[in-house]
């Protein structure tokens, strides 16, 4: 038996961060996970990096983590590689944000994406990330695909219901 799910590639150190439960906002530049809603979304770790740091800054300044504490999570991020389907998350609502959201809530935005900048992208809530058992390598693709998750890799708990 497998699950047959949406999957969406993710650059690091994103990924990891949406798995370890840190980042629970996802943004892009068009409504690409609008119709997912009460989904789940499997991530992929794609082989780049993201370019830039505005993440770090925002774990460092925003949810003030030593430097340490960063480097374990990104050491956590990387458990399972690159080029691999690492784990799952529930889509929640998505929107457009304006670019007159109060600077307060904007703060809590971009703490929540790790990523400043957010006025005029579309933002999706994520929820109850988890990690696969073991990592299933799967090339990458552009936006949005489907991908078979064998039963034995399935996280034992939050997945039951889908079958």
């Amino acid at each position: 038996m497998a699950l047959q799910v949406a999957c969406l590639s993710f650059r690091q150190p994103y990924a990891g961060l949406v798995l370890n439960g840190v980042k629970s906002v996802e943004t892009r530049w068009r409504p690409l996970l609008a119709e997912m809603k009460n989904c789940t979304l499997a991530i992929h770790i794609a082989q780049k990096d993201w370019e830039g740091d505005d993440w770090r800054n925002i774990l460092m300044e925003n949810l003030a983590m030593k430097q340490s504490e960063v480097e374990e999570l990104l050491e956590s991020g990387e458990r399972y590689g690159r080029g691999v389907v690492a784990g799952l998350v529930d889509v929640g609502e998505t929107w457009l944000c304006s670019e007159d959201v109060p600077p307060e809530q904007m703060r809590e935005l971009e703490k929540a994406a790790c990523l400043t900048g957010l006025a005029q992208k579309y933002l999706t809530r994520l929820s109850s990330p988890r990690w696969l058992t073991q990592p299933l390598y799967s090339r990458g693709h552009k936006d949005v695909w489907m991908v078979r998750i064998p039963a034995h890799l399935l996280p034992s708990d939050p997945v039951a219901e889908l079958f």
